[in-house]
């Protein structure tokens, strides 16, 4: 790590003064983040300033599409108005990298070495590094699992542990919907987003483009057999359509009985449902085959220092102990489910406890557990048109607007390749 102007506090720290390194002065940063994620980054404060005193984080929760689109018009304006520290999504950052790749401090002039980069899961840093230049440091991750109530499936018959596939899972929901009436097994954005489909084919080691970014992916057979089973669930009535706050909603008014997301979806549900505890349970994600994966990610972010800020080294000094220490990372994972993605985390002991909300359950172990096994998937500069496509798709085919998944999804396909020119993969 570069280090500023040596003053006195600093200079007793190196003599051993001191506990932790110090800056020539009071420095204060401020770092735009949303929601649970700005809650969670807030819980790490305690700790940092332990070590880092001289250090004031400011957290700003703006929400989720503010944040990418004032960072989006900010770099356009040449970096105007930034903060020293932004936080991405993982499968839009290279968006920013691809429009404005002078935005954005390379971390490795900061101090993040390849030894810091190989604590985190290769999934992780591909839509974060270009050629030798690394914009942001991994941060949470999404391994998908399935959030379920104990209480609407016992009543059903149903164990978790026999919803091997998909068509266990269609099955199961029919009982459960029939045992509990007034209850779905389980909601989807149909509308606003992507969210199953990139699941899924995640799952199926598919997705919107190859893993090299070179081409398009998104009508292979893995992507389409996807498709067409996300249709046949939603045909079948046990997938039904729900924004974000329906869902939560849902959850707390006990008219759902599943959800399929990452695993950050744990603090969502725990800390919006606080009276739901003993009811909800975790298991794997259903697949096409019994012995098909069981896993996907979904979401996880990433932080990044814009290159205008005046603080980069202290910025990167926070990061770094963020998502850089075990320390930081469980502070995230107790106090509001942020799943790390650095490795060592997964082995601290808090991981493999048994998690009273959770029915007693150590539903970290069974979450992280899937960590290895995910398949890396590229959002590419071309995100936010392959989803706009593929999302209008979506919504066509489910009226009957194409014969089946395969002339849908070739479709979309075509569209991407005119709107990107990248060609479709044969």
């Amino acid at each position: 790590m570069r280090l500023p102007s040596l003053g006195a506090t600093a200079l007793a720290a190196i003599l051993g003064m001191s506990s932790a390194p110090a800056f020539a002065q009071p420095t204060e940063i401020t770092l735009w983040s949303w929601n649970v994620a700005a809650s969670s980054l807030k819980s790490t404060l305690e700790g940092f300033n332990k070590q880092f005193p001289d250090i004031k984080v400011n957290v700003v929760d703006l929400g989720n599409q503010q944040v990418f689109d004032k960072t989006l018009a900010a770099c356009a304006a040449g970096g105007d108005g930034l903060p020293d520290i932004v936080q991405f999504e993982n499968f839009e950052a290279e968006i920013f990298w691809s429009r404005f790749p002078d935005c954005f401090t390379n971390l490795k002039d900061l101090g993040y070495t390849s030894e810091i980069q190989a604590k985190f899961p290769d999934f992780k840093r591909t839509e974060l590094e270009v050629g030798d230049v690394a914009y942001a440091m991994p941060w949470d991750s999404g391994p998908v699992a399935v959030f379920y109530r104990r209480d609407f499936y016992e009543k059903a018959g149903v164990h978790p542990a026999s919803v091997k596939t998909w068509d266990d899972f269609i099955a199961a929901g029919k009982k459960i919907a029939a045992a509990n009436p007034g209850v779905v097994m389980a909601q989807a954005d149909f509308n606003g987003d992507s969210e199953w489909f990139r699941m899924l084919s995640n799952e199926q080691g598919c997705g919107f483009f190859s893993t090299d970014a070179q081409s398009i992916t998104i009508n292979q057979p893995a992507c389409v057999a996807t498709l067409d089973k996300i249709k046949q669930m939603k045909d079948a009535g046990i997938l039904t359509a729900a924004i974000w706050d329906e869902k939560v909603q849902s959850n707390t008014a006990g008219t759902v009985a599943s959800q399929l997301y990452g695993g950050w979806y744990e603090g969502t549900i725990r800390t919006n449902s606080p009276k739901l505890a003993g009811k909800w349970g975790v298991y794997l994600m259903p697949s096409m085959t019994p012995d098909g994966p069981h896993a996907a990610n979904l979401g996880g972010s990433a932080l990044a220092i814009s290159s205008g800020s005046q603080h980069k080294e202290a910025a990167w000094t926070y990061i770094n102990y963020a998502l850089g220490t075990d320390e930081g990372q469980i502070a995230m994972l107790k106090s509001y489910g942020l799943v790390p993605s650095l490795l060592s985390a997964e082995k601290q002991p808090f991981v493999s406890e048994p998690q009273p909300y959770w029915g007693g359950q150590a539903v970290w172990t069974d979450i992280l557990g899937t960590l290895p096994k995910i398949v890396a998937s590229r959002g590419t500069a071309f995100q936010t048109d392959a989803d706009g496509i593929y999302k209008a798709t979506q919504t066509k085919y489910f009226a009957g607007g194409y014969p089946d998944a395969k002339a849908a999804l070739d479709d979309a396909a075509n569209q991407i390749a005119a709107a990107t020119g990248l060609p479709i993969a044969q």
